[in-house]
């Protein structure tokens, strides 16, 4: 269920992404539709939810592979999943947050995240949020160390 909220979600992201995908986002399902406009973005968010985006994220691979834009649309796209993940201190919108930061170790990530949820989560703004969850990975020297993908 999850997975396919999060691929709702990316569905809703709209058309800031100008890596050869469409709204439906990297994965199977950009592979195979590409850009294409209109209501086969459902089927290729179809396919980009059956767990082959999640190993795109993770790998660069399946048009995954955009760095800094990937971050801000992940974060954009899944910002109240990752919100309520953080408060809890784990959940798989915390697991994705980790991979596109390259983070070695996402418990660590999902610890600091809940240890400073109100610092990094007191705003709406997904743009304020990425930069709540930087600047805790940045404090954290476990964290500067191991995530890679700092903006």
């Amino acid at each position: 269920m999850r997975k396919l909220l999060i691929a709702i979600a990316f569905l809703s992201f709209g058309s800031a992404h100008a890596a050869g995908y469409g709204v439906a986002g990297c994965g199977l399902g950009s592979i195979v539709f590409k850009d294409e406009k209109g209501p086969v973005q459902i089927i290729a968010a179809t396919l980009n939810g059956t767990g082959v985006q999640t190993f795109g994220i993770t790998t660069g691979t399946s048009n995954c592979n955009d760095g800094a834009n990937l971050i801000k649309a992940y974060i954009e796209t899944n910002h109240e999943a990752i919100k309520t993940a953080a408060a809890r201190g784990q959940g798989e919108a915390l697991v994705g947050l980790a991979k596109v930061y390259n983070c070695q170790n996402t418990e660590a990530l999902s610890s600091a995240l809940r240890t400073n949820y109100n610092n990094v989560f007191n705003s709406s703004s997904a743009t304020q949020t990425q930069s709540g969850i930087e600047s805790v990975i940045r404090m954290n020297p476990e964290l500067n160390t191991s995530c890679g993908n700092l903006s």
